[in-house]
């Protein structure tokens, strides 16, 4: 399906994005700051090429530490230059300061009372280069800027979301199904869509029924997949295999899979993000809290003012529920899904409670200039929210990555 652009009728930029891990710089704006004691060592890391959680298993090999001491305020791209706090407990600073890691550099040490946990962070703010892109790009990209600054941007989750192979909410449907011979088939992957040779053919020998051949074959890196496989000899069931992947790889499946439910519904609500409809669930921008709309038309002027904007679901056991015309909307696409009454709690230790998430976001401190035969785009976004939303609309490329 092709999505729609809020700003259809402005021009995009073109260019081509993440040529090198430095064209997309991010830094985490931290909720706060350590204190300076405490027994939760922190530090302040920039990474390059990189993503947090190749980082988190390096640093708990060489420490000798478990992931569990780990804690952190957000996920960052591999391929970027990135600057983010981490947390570890039973550390010590002189184990830091003595490490050398290629592709890592540390800024700073620090102690604090409690562990990192996600979402510990007001936003991030984004440096990105985009290369190659038409001669006025410049031009369009500040009318562009100029416009969902005004009118927010469509709050897409995007592709990042969904893995190297766009599957990741398609394993979590499958989860919430109870489908685990198609989990199975998703994880180890369409064979069509791989491009490394060798996760190919153990893709292509698992489709076959070769359990065998397939675990040989896969890539080093893919331990997961291989123990999954490993099970299946053993003689453990599809269920039993699927749910003895890690709780956090089984979370992301279905987080990934309530993430494709939201941009849907974005897309479906694309011309009116700041528009409230009667039965709405507002969401506070400054206070991150929502409410259901009672009044319409009283509200709408603090929605124009960018204050509130309608909320749409992350889809829970406990989520608020809507009223009206979108929840109407939201109860077809959940229908769609073809889930059983109990999808969110019946998975033990899996449990979705849901949540509300506003539809558009706005981006804070936006600016361009040229650089050279290139775009530099600078612009602050609130936590959880993505860049590729913003840049989908400057570039309008049939690639968002």
């Amino acid at each position: 399906m092709k999505i729609p652009y809020l700003t259809a009728d402005l021009a995009g930029t073109g260019g081509l994005l993440k040529q090198q891990p430095e064209d997309f710089c991010v830094e985490e704006i931290p909720a706060y700051l350590p204190c300076g004691s405490g027994e939760h060592l922190y530090l302040l890391v920039e990474k390059e090429g990189l993503s947090t959680f190749a980082l988190i298993e390096q640093l708990s090999q060489i420490l000798r530490l478990p992931r569990d001491r780990f804690g952190y305020a957000g996920l960052k791209d591999t391929q970027a230059r990135s600057r983010q706090w981490l947390s570890i407990a039973g550390a010590r600073a002189e184990q830091l300061e003595a490490l050398t890691l290629p592709q890592v550099r540390l800024l700073q040490l620090s102690r604090h009372g409690n562990k990192l946990r996600l979402g510990h962070l007001r936003g991030n703010r984004f440096s990105i280069r985009l290369r190659q892109v038409e001669n006025d790009a410049p031009c369009r990209a500040e009318a562009i800027l100029q416009r969902l600054q005004q009118q927010g941007v469509p709050n897409r989750f995007g592709p990042q979301r969904y893995g190297v192979l766009g599957n990741n909410a398609a394993v979590g449907r499958a989860l919430l199904q109870q489908d685990f011979d198609r989990a199975l088939a998703e994880i180890i992957g369409p064979p069509a869509r791989i491009t490394n040779e060798r996760w190919r053919q153990a893709a292509e020998a698992f489709a076959a029924g070769d359990q065998a051949t397939a675990c040989a074959a896969l890539p080093a890196a893919m331990r997961d997949e291989r123990r999954l496989l490993q099970q299946l000899q053993q003689g453990r069931s599809p269920r039993q295999a699927v749910l003895g992947l890690p709780r956090k790889r089984l979370a992301l499946y279905l987080s990934a899979w309530q993430s494709a439910f939201f941009d849907t519904l974005v897309t479906e609500r694309l011309t009116s993000l700041g528009q409230l409809w009667p039965g709405d669930i507002a969401y506070i921008h400054a206070k991150g809290a929502c409410f259901r709309v009672s009044d319409a038309v009283a509200e709408q002027p603090r929605a124009n003012a960018g204050e509130i904007s309608p909320a749409g679901l992350l889809p829970g056991s406990r989520a608020l529920t809507s009223e009206g015309a979108m929840a109407r909307l939201e109860q077809q696409l959940l229908v769609a899904e073809q889930l059983p009454a109990d999808a969110f709690t019946a998975l033990k230790g899996l449990h979705l409670t849901g949540e509300r998430r506003p539809l558009r976001v706005f981006p804070a401190d936006c600016h361009c200039q040229a650089a050279d035969a290139d775009l530099m785009v600078h612009f602050s976004l609130p936590a959880g929210c993505f860049a590729t939303s913003v840049l989908r609309e400057i570039r309008k490329t049939a690639t968002e990555g």
